[in-house]
């Protein structure tokens, strides 16, 4: 049985950060988990809460945050 793999994403601010949106979007339908670290000016072009829902794990984007468990915001 093969293992399922597993991709760190660190986004830093910059235009070509929505381009980030589709890459993890081309990783999860190859059934790739995968993780996205961000730093804080990429969060002023797109919010975590879009690399979150696409990766669907939680995002890190604060380094002095605590952990918490995995809780999805809702998207309507």
């Amino acid at each position: 049985m093969e293992q399922q793999k597993t991709v760190v994403v660190g986004v830093s601010g910059g235009v070509a950060v929505y381009k980030v949106l589709d890459v993890i979007s081309r990783l999860r339908k190859a059934d790739i988990d995968v993780h996205v670290i961000m730093t804080k000016a990429a969060t002023e072009f797109v919010t975590p809460l879009s690399f979150q829902s696409l990766s669907q794990n939680m995002v890190i984007h604060n380094m002095f945050e605590e952990p918490r468990a995995w809780e999805i915001q809702h998207i309507s």
